[in-house]
C-alpha cells in the first residue's frame, strides 16, 4: 500500500526550522540573577575573584628565587646570570624570567650591561650605614611597642625562636640561624601590632642581608647574636619599654662595627662607592670597567680574527698569468 503523499502545506511547515525554547523570564527591572558576594572577615564585600595569570605566578617564582639565592649569596657578586639557563631550568620561555631579573636590577642585586650579559651586583659599603640606621629607627618603634604589650603566649613564641637559634648555632646551620633570625625580628613586630613596618625593613636592608651573610662563618658570631637577642628578650618580658630599645640599639650598632672587618676579609665582594644609574661610584669613578674591558678584549678579537681571514684569503687567491706583452 503506498504512502500518502502530504499536503502542500504540511511540507513548507516541515521545512521551517524549530523554534529554540523560550528563555526564562527577566526579573522585574530587567536585571537578570546574580550570584551573591561573599563578605569578608571586616564586613565589606569581596569582589569578584581575577584569575591570576600563569605568567604573572611564574615570573614572581622566579623573582623570589632568584632573589633568595642572590640574598643568601649562592650568586656571588660579579657572576654572570644567563636568562636562557633559567627559563630552561623553568621549563618557559624569556619572557617571565626577564620582569624578574628586571625587578631585581631594580633592588641594585644585578646589573644588566647592553652587549655584554647580567651580573650579580657587588655589596655597595657607602649605602649599608644608612640602611642598618634606617632599620635601626623602624625596629626602635617596634621593639618599644612590643615591650609594652606583650602578652605570655608571645612571650613564650619568641622564647621559642631563640631556643632554635641555639640549634641551629650547636649544628652550625648558618640557614636555618639566618631565618630564625628574621623570624625573631618579624615577630617583634607582630607582637607590636605592626606587621608592615617589618616589611618596610625588608626592602631597606636587602644589601644589609648580603652583609651579614659573609658574617656569620666567623668564629662566635652566631653565638654573640643569641646573647643580644636574649638581652632583648629579657627586656620585652620584663615590661622595659627603655631597655628593649637600647637593646635592639646596641643589636644593631654591631653590624656597624662590623663592616670594615668583613670587608677586609672579602675586598673582592664589596663596592667602594654608591651605586648611580650612570655607572659611576661616589667619587665619579666608573663601576663597569670590567665590562668595558670585556667588551673591548671582544671587539678587538673579532676585528683582529676578521683582518685575519682577509688576509689569509688574499694570500691564498692565485695569481693571474704573467703577461707575455713586452
Amino acid at each position: 500500500m503506498k504512502r500518502p503523499a502530504a499536503s502542500p502545506r504540511a511540507a513548507r511547515k516541515a521545512a521551517l526550522p524549530k523554534a529554540k525554547p523560550a528563555a526564562a523570564p527577566a526579573r522585574r527591572g530587567g536585571a537578570q540573577p546574580v550570584k551573591p558576594v561573599p563578605l569578608l572577615v571586616d564586613g565589606s564585600h569581596a569582589g569578584p575573584a581575577k584569575p591570576r595569570s600563569r605568567r604573572g605566578g611564574l615570573s614572581a617564582a622566579i623573582y623570589a628565587d632568584l632573589r633568595q639565592q642572590l640574598v643568601s649569596l649562592q650568586r656571588l657578586p660579579d657572576t654572570a646570570v644567563s636568562e636562557n639557563e633559567i627559563a630552561r631550568a623553568y621549563g618557559c620561555s624569556r619572557t617571565p624570567v626577564r620582569e624578574a631579573v628586571l625587578k631585581l636590577a631594580d633592588e641594585g642585586l644585578l646589573e644588566i650591561y647592553p652587549q655584554s650579559g647580567i651580573f650579580v651586583s657587588r655589596i655597595p659599603v657607602a649605602e649599608l650605614p644608612e640602611a642598618i640606621v634606617v632599620r635601626r629607627a623602624l625596629e626602635g618603634t617596634t621593639t618599644r611597642l612590643a615591650a609594652a604589650q606583650a602578652t605570655p603566649s608571645q612571650v613564650l613564641a619568641l622564647q621559642a625562636i631563640l631556643q632554635r637559634q641555639r640549634e641551629a648555632d650547636a649544628a652550625d646551620d648558618r640557614d636555618a640561624f639566618h631565618r630564625a633570625d628574621e623570624l625573631f625580628h618579624a615577630t617583634i613586630a607582630e607582637v607590636a601590632g605592626y606587621p608592615g613596618i617589618w616589611t618596610l625593613i625588608q626592602q631597606v636592608k636587602v644589601h644589609v642581608d648580603r652583609y651579614r651573610r659573609l658574617t656569620l662563618p666567623q668564629p662566635g658570631r652566631m653565638a654573640r647574636a643569641i646573647a643580644e637577642h636574649e638581652v632583648i628578650m629579657a627586656a620585652i618580658d620584663a615590661r622595659d619599654p627603655d631597655g628593649a630599645v637600647a637593646a635592639i640599639d646596641d643589636h644593631l650598632d654591631g653590624l656597624l662595627a662590623d663592616i670594615a672587618a668583613t670587608r677586609e676579609l672579602n675586598p673582592d665582594l664589596f663596592q667602594a662607592g654608591r651605586r648611580d644609574r650612570s655607572g659611576a661610584d661616589g667619587n665619579g669613578t666608573a663601576i663597569r670597567a670590567r665590562t668595558t674591558t670585556r667588551t673591548t678584549a671582544k671587539s678587538t678579537a673579532k676585528s683582529t680574527a676578521k683582518t685575519t681571514a682577509k688576509t689569509t684569503a688574499k694570500a691564498s687567491k692565485p695569481r693571474g698569468r704573467p703577461s707575455t706583452r713586452r
